[in-house]
């Protein structure tokens, strides 16, 4: 990783035997209907698009220790991508995850709703039940204890929010509920900070310190596998805890060493208020230097658009609109180095980021598996 320089500048499926959609400028097509594989019967369900042999193959090929999902699930725009007919956001939200979790490049997800509302015990317990036992979970601590701020019905500061960075809520309303309901299908549990007032961004160093007692007050998390790592990929190492930021300026040397320290994950955090990705993964870098852990990556938002801009210009995000080759390289790059380095990897993408979130895991897995020797060896032999 020392190439990057941490002070640098930051539609529905074709007919059976057509062709296959094009994803973006870069040839990268949609799954066609003449697959391997049958849509899942529904049974009063939700059932999953045919996906073609290509796209099997590539599933396949994919390192195991590396893990591919989307920020949420619940958008009928993916109707012959992830789902085989018109389902409302409604039930896709309750009864999509089993088709979701079928497809062969998706292997994890993102819960984002539990970042506006704290999830009971039970919800995640349903939500574990859909998906198979080697499936994960990238779960966004509630908002009431990663805002600064207390918001308004749209989003408007009212004034300072108490309960940030308390460890006693974020343990009783997230971490504990989380982990019992999810079991060992909890991968990632990110506290993502939102954009920070002026008046705590002029102290960044005690703003760390705040940061640091956080994260030390929290319990600690389970241990993963202890049998040793198979053909398939390492053992499990069980689930972390990662923190995302919106400002640029916490991005610094002193907070990469105190999350090293406590054994917390840096997450990659690709938005407009972000430095670019290449300073983000020079940052990450600083990080294994203390102690090399897990990759997480959340690419949240084209950095060209704001987010309600994204969202009306993407919909219904059925297809890629500004494919950005660019930064799937440095993902990709990153996935495969922490891959080899025998790494759990997990990387969500947004739809706001280049238009459809399958679709660019698609994109990207196929670039990934172009930059894994271990993939390329297998498929020569």
């Amino acid at each position: 990783m020392s190439q990057f320089d941490l002070f640098g500048t930051a539609p529905d499926a074709p007919p059976t035997g057509g062709r296959a959609r094009r994803v973006d400028g870069n040839d990268t097509v949609a799954p066609t209907s003449h697959a391997p594989r049958a849509s899942q019967t529904r049974r009063g369900g939700v059932g999953a698009a045919a996906v073609s042999r290509a796209v099997q193959t590539l599933g396949e090929r994919l390192p195991g220790p590396i893990r591919l999902g989307t920020s949420s699930w619940s958008f009928p725009g993916w109707k012959g991508i992830v789902w085989d007919d018109d389902y409302s956001d409604t039930k896709l939200s309750r009864q999509g995850l089993a088709a979701y979790a079928s497809h062969p490049v998706l292997r994890c997800v993102g819960i984002d709703r539990s970042f506006y509302k704290p999830m009971s015990i039970v919800e995640y317990q349903k939500y574990a039940q859909q998906v198979p036992e080697n499936f994960r979970f990238l779960v966004k601590a509630p908002s009431v204890v990663t805002d600064a701020r207390v918001r308004g019905e749209k989003g408007e500061g009212l004034g300072a929010n108490p309960c940030f960075l308390d460890a006693r809520i974020a343990t009783e309303q997230f971490v504990t509920p989380c982990l019992t309901g999810l079991g060992p299908k909890a991968g990632v549990l990110v506290f993502q900070v939102s954009p920070l007032p002026l008046e705590l961004l002029r102290d960044i160093p005690a703003l760390i310190l705040r940061i640091e007692a956080f994260f030390a007050a929290l319990p600690p998390l389970p241990p993963g596998e202890t049998a040793p790592s198979t053909p398939e990929g390492p053992a499990d190492p069980g689930p972390c805890y990662a923190l995302e930021i919106r400002d640029g300026a916490l991005l610094t040397p002193r907070l990469m060493r105190s999350l090293g320290q406590l054994g917390v994950r840096y997450c990659v955090g690709l938005h407009a208020r972000m430095p670019h990705v290449e300073r983000q993964a020079a940052a990450l870098a600083m990080l294994d230097e203390a102690s090399a852990g897990p990759l997480v990556v959340r690419w949240n938002l084209n950095s060209a658009h704001h987010y309600e801009q994204a969202k009306a210009k993407y919909a219904p995000f059925d297809k890629i609109v500004d494919p950005d080759p660019a930064t799937r390289d440095v993902l990709a790059a990153l996935a495969a180095h922490y891959a080899l380095a025998g790494q759990p990897v997990y990387v969500i993408v947004n739809n706001k980021a280049e238009g459809s979130s399958p679709l660019s895991c698609h994109a990207l897995a196929e670039r990934i598996v172009e930059l894994s020797p271990t993939t390329s060896l297998a498929s020569a032999a």
